[in-house]
């Protein structure tokens, strides 16, 4: 089995900063793509950042130069700094995995509880 948790996220004012943090836990043997994705209320859940094992990321359009994606491979953790955040930043944040097990060559995909990030004065 395979787990995906997330911590980090919170409330916090515009202009402020988070870090939200999301390691794989379990029979994991590899993994490929990491990325975080968020869902508004009401709207459809969008990408926000992706990491490959080999250290290239990506990121959406809405939050280039101000989220940062991460990975330390060697703790199956991926991390989404985020900074200058703004009340359309407001939406559940999720992680998601492409993990292969122990004992398997497909890959399939993981993800996280979902953590909310509220931006608000």
């Amino acid at each position: 089995q395979v787990q995906l948790v997330e911590s980090g996220g919170g409330l916090v004012q515009p202009g402020g900063s988070l870090r939200l943090a999301c390691a794989a836990e379990g029979s994991i043997r590899s993994i490929s793509a990491m990325a975080w994705y968020r869902q508004a209320p009401g709207k459809q859940r969008e990408l926000v950042a992706t990491a490959t094992t080999g250290g290239s990321t990506t990121h959406a359009d809405s939050v280039k130069g101000r989220f940062t994606i991460s990975r330390d491979n060697a703790k199956n953790t991926v991390y989404l700094q985020m900074n200058s955040l703004k009340p359309e930043d407001t939406a559940v944040y999720y992680c998601n995995a492409r993990v292969a097990q122990t004992g398997r060559t497909f890959y399939n995909d993981y993800w996280g509880q979902g953590t909310q990030v509220t931006v608000s004065s």
